[in-house]
């Protein structure tokens, strides 16, 4: 995720201040990771250098005074080129879910008792964010629904590793 394109989408929508920025990616990108305001206000200097957002107004609505952005023209065109962008997938795989299976048939431990235990964190995880989904927001049930589809692809996986130790271990020579 480019967090610069997300806040030029939370600007496209009207002119905001950092802390309104933050507290509206928080809640528009539930499965994301929260923005910290240091990061907020480092992504609006650079928008703002990049010629992509200006200060708009400071206001003072009795209490700190606050800077307001507003999206630019350059930043309008911006935002669309990269909603037009499509994403590569990923060429190689980096999860540690492999790692640990991999090193674990390696160093001779219990890859089966891993992926056991590993299929039991996944299903509870799975268990919350169905119960996240039904009650939460369109925003929140569209976050789950991403982690869900991918956590049922892991537990695929998982499956077909579990049918394959043996064979792994053959070709590691554990």
């Amino acid at each position: 995720m480019s967090t610069g394109h997300v806040v030029l989408g939370l600007l496209a929508e009207r002119p905001k201040h950092g802390y309104e920025l933050k507290r509206e990616h928080d809640l528009h990108l539930p499965g994301a990771r929260p923005l910290a305001y240091g990061q907020v206000y480092a992504t609006l200097q650079r928008l703002q250098r990049d010629g992509f957002a200006e200060v708009a107004e400071t206001v003072r609505e009795g209490g700190p005074e606050r800077t307001v952005y507003a999206i630019t023209e350059g930043g309008r065109a911006e935002l669309t080129r990269w909603l037009e962008q499509v994403e590569a997938p990923a060429p190689h795989v980096s999860s540690t879910l492999v790692s640990h299976v991999v090193v674990a048939t390696m160093a001779g431990g219990a890859a089966g008792d891993y992926l056991l235990r590993q299929r039991a964190a996944h299903l509870a995880r799975m268990r919350e964010l169905t119960a996240q989904r039904s009650s939460g927001s369109p925003a929140q049930a569209l976050a789950a629904d991403y982690a869900l589809q991918h956590l049922d692809a892991d537990l695929r996986w998982i499956e077909t590793t579990m049918k394959r130790l043996t064979e792994l271990k053959e070709e590691i020579g554990a």
